[in-house]
């Protein structure tokens, strides 16, 4: 004798109770016998059709875990009923348990081909009837719960989508915004333009120029560690206060003081920990000189005029000094070089020169050098510096934002 736990009797007596069954059949009394079968089987709520148009319209309108069918009946068969209910999709997955005599065999086997459970001849046992509606109610509910799990992905999906695409619109509207926040490229009486490129939507580069006043002029450019919102934030917070010459006390025109005043004002323990290099010059148009400090952030680069051999001698622009930020009253220092006529200035960030490529080396300054002592001061320069570190780089996008700031005096 099979012995069957109690929790297992519990959970198929829960089955059966809560399951809604349709018992269709033109015998009246055919239907009463089931549903009385049914009912001594723990299944509380059963309904009835006596033909199958009746209980194709009982089914588009309420939820069913089972139906229990006869094939011969009047107005519409068994077998018309299933041939109907495969070609709605809300009906397919409705389980039906196909009642025939003996002599209906073939028919029977018919109708498990046009989607039907299973079957139970008309002089079913109690026992029979048990395991073929309890099976067809559990499989019922399986596939419910596979079906209502594939919704909630495909819900929990649009929703990832939804958000992304408001994100990707967001992150649109800020790069934008940052890009809005850049100064237009200048032609007289210095000449200046740009190329930038982020390494992801939104990068933790920000550039500026402007006239101090009718004799100084300012270029700048910072570098923040990391990328996303929060990079950019503080980017562009940092050049629109150096844009506004809004620190108090602080002289414009000493680099070394702006190096200094920033620092204080963008502390990285106020600031999330994050921290930013930042190269400063001030040009003087009267005295052609150039003054420039910098914090943690690669040297500028100094072309001077294109030499017989169409190469332009260069000179780095360095000033050592800490990363801005990351202590309290960090001195800074600044140094001053003469710019002859016809020179050109190249403010970089890193990205511009550290290209890991597809052999795993990772270039360098003097590679940048190089390059640029040649191409630096054709119109294309720039657009031909960030091809090259694109076709060094291979696939995809470059590791870090690539920035450089042009002035051609």
């Amino acid at each position: 004798m099979t012995v069957v736990a109690s929790d297992e009797l519990d959970s198929v007596s829960t089955l059966l109770a809560s399951a809604r069954v349709l018992v269709v059949d033109d015998s009246r009394l055919m239907r009463l016998g089931l549903i009385r079968s049914l009912r001594e089987l723990g299944v509380q709520t059963v309904s009835e059709a006596a033909n199958g148009q009746e209980a194709l319209d009982r089914i588009r309108l309420e939820p069913f875990d089972l139906m229990l069918l006869d094939i011969e009946m009047p107005i519409m068969s068994g077998t018309e009923l299933l041939v109907a209910m495969k070609s709605e999709s809300t009906l397919q997955r409705l389980p039906v348990i196909v009642i025939s005599s003996s002599e209906q065999i073939d028919t029977a086997v018919k109708c498990i081909e046009l989607g039907a459970e299973d079957y139970l001849p008309k002089t079913y046992n109690p026992t029979l009837l048990r395991a073929r509606v309890t099976s067809s109610i559990d499989k019922k509910r399986l596939r419910d719960l596979d079906a209502l799990r594939v919704r909630q992905l495909q819900e929990e999906k649009d929703l990832l989508e939804r958000t992304q695409k408001r994100l990707d619109h967001e992150l649109a509207e800020a790069f934008h915004y940052v890009q809005s926040s850049f100064p237009e490229p200048l032609s007289s009486p210095i000449k200046v333009d740009w190329f930038y490129q982020p390494s992801t939507e939104l990068g933790g580069d920000a550039f500026g120029y402007h006239w101090i006043d009718d004799e100084h002029f300012a270029v700048y450019l910072l570098d923040v560690c990391g990328h996303g919102v929060g990079a950019c934030l503080l980017a562009v917070t940092a050049i629109n206060v150096m844009r506004t010459q809004a620190l108090i006390g602080v002289d414009f025109r000493d680099p070394a003081a702006v190096l200094a005043g920033i620092s204080n004002a963008f502390l990285c323990e106020k600031h999330n920990d994050m921290y930013f290099t930042l190269w400063y010059g001030v040009y003087q148009k009267s005295t052609r000189q150039l003054s420039h400090a910098s914090g943690g952030h690669p040297p500028a680069l100094l072309l001077g005029p294109v030499g017989e051999d169409g190469r332009s001698p260069s000179t780095p622009l360095r000033a050592p000094g800490l990363i801005v930020g990351v202590m309290e009253d960090i001195p800074y220092t600044a140094q001053t070089v003469q710019v002859s006529e016809g020179s050109t200035l190249l403010v970089l960030c890193d990205g511009c020169f550290e290209i890991r490529s597809t052999d795993g080396t990772e270039g360098t300054f003097e590679d940048f050098e190089q390059f640029m002592q040649v191409g630096g001061k054709r119109p294309t320069g720039l657009s031909d510096l960030f091809e090259s570190a694109r076709v060094r780089h291979g696939e995809g996008p470059l590791d870090d934002d690539f920035s450089i700031v042009r002035v051609s005096f």
